[in-house]
């Protein structure tokens, strides 16, 4: 039978006790680490020749006992390597209390020489060691304890330390903003920062999240787009490229594709369009795709895609006469009820509207194109803040990334007609009036900074569902700390997990 997880924690917590009165802190402040594990490998050879002492730190992922020698595992983040604690190499009183104190998932510092075990592995001869941090739970064993999703999202760091694909996502994650950043730099554009807070949350269709600010004693918003008002206001302001990388957040169900925080990428460059724009997107994806996963084909969700390979362009109004039989510039809300109705789509009768029926009809279409393409001859209706189309009035300069049946990105070029842009508004407002609670708030000191003028401008946004989804995960998957609900108390058990109970003495 498993041993009970508190008698575990007390075991260790005797242990911890057993240091002290060695006069060993099991906390230090400073570990006297020399070499990282990594670098102590990549030059092993030559450090082990030259029989100068080194140290290492970290983690013990494993434990063996041999009679007179000890062997352990160490992990530091940059790489995992064996050392041999011996009676005669680090003396008879050190060695006892190495073997009555020390538990796989301490954090101890080892001072030695490299050398090979008797079986050729890579080891370091310890001299001396020290604990650094003292574990009191000990680490789960193996993957197996962590196939219930909560535990393992509210178990994160331990999830981490478990599943190197999860790590290397990580890694992959910080590789792809960092390309989407240097990419736009490499170009001239100047990173922003712009509020988190807004008095009216602009630039998406979305429900907000509402708090509210004690010193001014108002009510605000969390941000539902990375400042897209605000960085216009820039290009108002005489800058020509501006960008910013930041948390959006969006009050609305959670899904393999929707978060309510995550981190988007919008830019906006001053004289040029969405036709401009679409070759920027495709080598924006490309340089991401490439750094982050090294590869431009991906499967994802069944679909085989290749960045590379030339895009498709997709019309809407096509699409839905084509499948549909309706054409969204001239149908009506009686016409899309009976059309949703009939194709079984689930919508709200209560507050059904054109603009809101077409685009569900549009995403069942869209869950069968595969991409990689562009979607455009949006319906203006569908979008208040893109410049009509100068041949056709009644579409808009849009396009969104379609891949693997998914909108992954969207970019038009910007409406900077003030008497326009008011127009829009007033219609958003009026389907919000009427219980639509993705209509767009009616941002009328907007209006009156494009009053001042603001250059023809292309803006494009995108969000961590492009690496979720060229990763093949659900977004929840690829982020680093998913939300979780908090445990009503926090009492002091152990998450259900398995442990190797033999390395706890």
């Amino acid at each position: 039978m498993p041993r009970p997880l508190e008698e575990i924690r007390a075991d260790r917590l005797r242990k911890r006790a057993m240091l002290v009165e060695a006069g060993m802190d099991p906390y230090p402040p400073r570990s006297g680490r020399t070499h990282s594990i990594q670098e102590a490998l990549e030059a092993f050879e030559a450090r082990a020749a030259s029989g100068r002492d080194i140290t290492v730190a970290g983690r013990i992922t494993a434990l063996r006992e041999h009679g007179s020698i000890i062997f352990i595992d160490l992990f530091d983040g940059t790489g995992t390597l064996q050392a041999a604690i011996r009676r005669d190499g680090v003396g008879e009183d050190s060695f006892a209390l190495f073997k009555k104190a020390v538990d796989r998932s301490d954090f101890i510092a080892v001072t030695g020489t490299l050398g090979r075990s008797q079986r050729g592995e890579r080891t370091l001869f310890a001299r001396k060691w020290r604990m650094l941090a003292k574990s009191l739970r000990p680490i789960p064993e193996a993957q197996e304890g962590f196939r219930d999703e909560e535990t393992r999202y509210r178990y994160r760091y331990l999830d981490i330390l478990l599943n190197p694909q999860l790590r290397e996502r990580i890694e992959a994650r910080a590789r792809f903003w960092k390309a989407a950043r240097a990419f736009l730099d490499e170009r001239g554009f100047l990173e922003v920062e712009t509020p988190a807070l807004e008095t009216l949350p602009g630039g998406a269709e979305t429900r907000p999240f509402i708090t509210h600010h004690n010193a001014l004693d108002i009510d605000v918003y969390l941000r539902i787009s990375t400042g897209e008002l605000w960085q216009k206001k820039l290009m108002i302001a005489g800058f020509p490229k501006v960008y910013e990388i930041g948390r959006i957040f969006r009050n609305e169900g959670i899904s393999s594709e929707h978060l309510q925080d995550y981190t988007q990428l919008e830019f906006y460059e001053a004289y040029a369009d969405f036709r401009y724009g679409m070759e920027l997107t495709r080598e924006l994806f490309l340089a991401v795709a490439d750094a982050a996963f090294g590869t431009t084909r991906f499967t994802i969700r069944g679909f085989s895609v290749d960045l590379s390979q030339q895009w498709e362009t997709y019309h809407f109004c096509e699409l839905l006469q084509q499948h549909f039989s309706i054409d969204p510039l001239a149908t009506t809300v009686e016409e899309v009820a009976a059309v949703l109705e009939r194709e079984r789509v689930p919508f709200d009768q209560a507050v059904l509207s054109v603009e809101r029926g077409v685009d569900l009809l549009w995403k069942k279409i869209r869950k069968t194109i595969p991409g990689p393409g562009f979607l455009i001859g949006i319906p203006t209706y569908l979008e208040p803040l893109a410049k009509r189309d100068p041949d056709n009035p009644a579409i808009v300069e849009r396009f969104q990334v379609i891949i693997a049946g998914s909108e992954l990105a969207k970019g038009f070029s910007e409406l900077n007609d003030p008497i326009d842009q008011a127009e829009r508004f007033r219609r958003q407002q009026a389907l919000r009036d009427r219980g639509d609670e993705e209509a767009q708030f009616a941002d009328w000191e907007y209006v009156e900074a494009l009053e001042y003028g603001m250059p023809p401008t292309f803006g494009f946004g995108m969000s961590e569902r492009v690496f979720a989804f060229l990763a093949n995960v659900p977004v929840r998957e690829a982020q680093i700390f998913p939300l979780v609900r908090p445990r009503p108390t926090a009492p002091p058990h152990y998450p259900t997990i398995t442990h190797n109970n033999d390395q706890d003495k």
